[in-house]
């Protein structure tokens, strides 16, 4: 299933336009509507300039977001070369809009959704904004997958991208997602309830504390995740960047939070071992993990699956631009010793 955008608001507030919404409340009146061929004008100038604007502040895709940003002030999912109305508030609108992507503010919190394969996800700021190469984890989840795929857990859920795909495309499944920030709980309980009514739910813990600490919380609501029964795949879009590896897009440094992104440890796989460790745990014999990963790191990714061992099967699988980007894994029918696993890169 899918949200129609026209459904949804065209523009999300900022938190600094929310704040000052009540000192404006005497501001001039809204432009009248327009219509015809007074529209169709209207519509060539904003294309015009608000690509200008957004190349000249740096923006990679101005005219990609200028289309964007134009369709949801003109509260339209319709291809502009069809409108021919054009609502009151579409100046105002597409200013704001336009004036908060010059600043180089994500599309996605602009428009308060994200596209993920057949979806268009709830997004929010303070929650990391799911990407198109985290797409293809979902048919490597089929691609791999030996028997059924009735039980899924999604580690590091984040906005909930994974599991809420895997809901929608495979609706027989029952999706768990572990998640550890407030935030990006609630966001993804949102989008998991839209993908899969009352097939998904979301738990609260943090991996790297349940192991290094057996006795907190987190630990206690990850032993009773694995009490429940061996689960069929595992799948994780974990934070791994290594720590000197800062992001230049101003997109991603100002605005993902810090926590999706860093990893931990000198090499950014803190975080992953985690995921590696805890899904041995949960995954039946002959279940699949497939972790996401930097395309630094399919060695080393590999090799941490190898050296906690319970895989008998290691690969590296590459995104569309040819890069190692995906750890798959399969559990073993008996914990084989460390070393012994098939390693294919």
């Amino acid at each position: 299933m899918s949200i129609d955008p026209a459904a949804i608001d065209p523009i999300v507030p900022s938190e600094s336009s929310e704040s000052s919404e009540s000192s404006e409340s005497s501001a001039a009146p809204a432009a009248p509507a327009l219509s015809g061929a007074a529209a169709r004008g209207r519509l060539r100038t904003a294309l015009a300039e608000t690509t200008e604007r957004l190349g000249a502040a740096g923006v990679p895709s101005p005219s990609v977001d200028a289309r964007a940003l134009i369709a949801a002030a003109a509260r339209t999912d319709r291809p502009l070369v069809l409108l021919d109305e054009l609502p009151e508030t579409f100046a105002a609108d597409l200013e704001a809009a336009t004036a908060r992507r010059e600043q180089r503010e994500p599309l996605q919190l602009i428009l308060g959704r994200a596209p993920f394969r057949r979806l268009m996800l709830a997004v929010r700021p303070g929650v990391f904004i799911p990407r198109p190469e985290t797409e293809l984890a979902v048919d490597l989840l089929r691609e791999e997958a030996v028997g059924p795929l009735g039980t899924v857990v999604d580690l590091c859920t984040g906005s909930g991208a994974l599991a809420a795909a895997v809901l929608d495309e495979m609706p027989d499944s029952r999706v768990t997602a572990v998640e550890v920030d407030p935030a990006a709980i609630e966001l993804a309980r949102e989008n998991l309830e839209m993908a899969g009514p009352g097939r998904g739910r979301v738990l609260s813990a943090d991996l790297t504390a349940a192991l290094q600490d057996p006795s907190s919380p987190s630990a206690a609501v990850l032993a009773e995740l694995c009490g429940e029964g061996h689960v069929d795949a595992v799948v994780s879009n974990p934070p791994y960047i290594p720590p000197e590896a800062v992001p230049r897009d101003a997109e991603v440094l100002d605005h993902d939070p810090h926590r999706a992104l860093f990893g931990g440890g000198p090499d950014g796989l803190e975080v992953p071992r985690a995921v590696i460790a805890w899904a041995a745990r949960l995954l039946r014999p002959g279940g699949v993990l497939v972790m996401e990963h930097a395309d630094v790191q399919g060695e080393a990714a590999r090799r941490a699956a190898a050296q906690h061992g319970g895989f008998d099967s290691l690969r590296t699988a590459r995104d569309l631009t040819g890069r190692d980007r995906f750890l798959v894994a399969r559990r073993a029918d008996e914990d084989p010793d460390p070393g012994s696993e098939t390693l294919t890169s």
